[in-house]
């Protein structure tokens, strides 16, 4: 039944392509679920007006910062799903628009692992064709709910982003070719890069991002840098040369404190363009402690500098970095007692900045 769905899902990304960018998963106890095929409503153009596609279209980088395709500053404020495939329940219209139009969600972050055991590794004997159906289903809901949309190459345990160069350079070619024409998707190339320095990092960006432009021209590009992107420092010192690119920051509020906050204001106001693409207010592990005092104060920065963020992870998880309770039944429909304590705080600092 998957594998038909996969099919089914495919079949409408091809469909979506040709028309420019027109517009199942695992419970708790772990059965394969599905979600209903309806027919698609009209993009939402959400009550708060700012930074959606809807009103910013086509981002770009101007002067090291994220802008509109009107030249505007954007600040993207979002969440990202945890692995593709034990999130596909939240993969959902009434989830989607929930986050965009009740919380103040204009970001969803899709996390594709390339490295894992079985399904879970794109590289690594997972299922290709349903990655990329989930990821297809991902876009779509984000445009309807007006909602930017990160595709993220997940590497962690492969290290390395050269580990599967070929691969990468295969499935960014599809989905620039898919997506090159959809204003609101953003392609991240190397999740967290570790073990390796930056030149290495900057050899696989310089054969990515080429294929990205071949068909995704005017698209912004993410970047990850060694020591899980947060050696930034390295970045300044040598970036690379193309344009439209950000450089992704990521920390985990109970490990990183005033020492990267300095770093990263330092080489903000240097000009290099940063964007968190992942952070959580938990430690580094995604467990606990949680730290919200200093989670509050890297919000401040980053507002300051208006560099966009995305929190880890909207899912039910088992873990304190997880923003839904792991009791809770359904994929969205949420209310306040759902919520963990980071998912509160999530809330709770997405209404600060509306």
């Amino acid at each position: 039944m998957k594998q038909a769905a996969a099919l089914f899902l495919a079949i409408l990304l091809l469909l979506s392509a040709a028309a420019g960018c027109a517009a199942p998963p695992a419970d708790e106890s772990g059965a394969a679920t599905t979600q209903p095929q309806e027919s698609r409503p009209a993009p939402l153009i959400c009550r708060d007006g700012r930074d959606r596609p809807s009103s910013s279209g086509q981002l770009q980088v101007l002067n090291g910062k994220l802008c509109s395709a009107s030249g505007q500053p954007v600040m993207l404020r979002g969440v990202s799903l945890n692995g593709l495939i034990t999130s596909e329940s939240f993969l959902n219209e009434e989830l989607f628009r929930e986050l965009s139009q009740e919380d103040g969600v204009n970001l969803i972050r899709l996390a594709m692992y390339t490295y894992g055991v079985g399904i879970i590794g794109y590289c690594t004997k997972g299922d290709k064709d349903r990655h990329k159906a989930d990821i297809a289903q991902g876009v779509e809901l984000a445009k309807a709910a007006d909602m930017y949309v990160i595709i993220d190459w997940h590497i962690l345990s492969d290290g390395d982003p050269n580990t599967y160069l070929e691969d990468a350079k295969a499935f960014f070619g599809e989905m620039a070719e898919t997506y090159g024409s959809c204003d609101h998707v953003l392609y991240e190339i190397c999740n967290e890069p570790n073990g390796v320095d930056w030149p290495t990092v900057k050899r696989y960006a310089e054969q990515i991002i080429p294929v990205i432009r071949e068909k995704a021209p005017n698209a912004v590009i993410l970047v990850g840098n060694p020591d899980w992107s947060k050696d930034l420092d390295s970045v300044a010192a040598d970036p690379l040369a193309y344009d439209n690119l950000l450089y992704s920051l990521h920390f985990y509020s109970a490990t990183h404190g005033q020492e990267y906050r300095d770093m990263t204001a330092r080489v903000s106001q240097s000009g290099l363009p940063v964007f968190v693409t992942e952070f959580g207010v938990t430690a580094a592990s995604g467990g606990l402690p949680r730290d919200l005092e200093s989670a509050d104060l890297w919000i401040a920065l980053l507002e300051q500098e208006n560099i966009s963020y995305c929190m880890w992870s909207f899912s039910k998880v088992a873990e304190a970095c997880s923003a839904v309770r792991a009791s809770v039944m359904g994929y969205s429909g949420f209310t306040r007692e759902d919520y963990t304590d980071t998912g509160l705080w999530l809330l709770d600092t997405l209404a600060k900045h509306r």
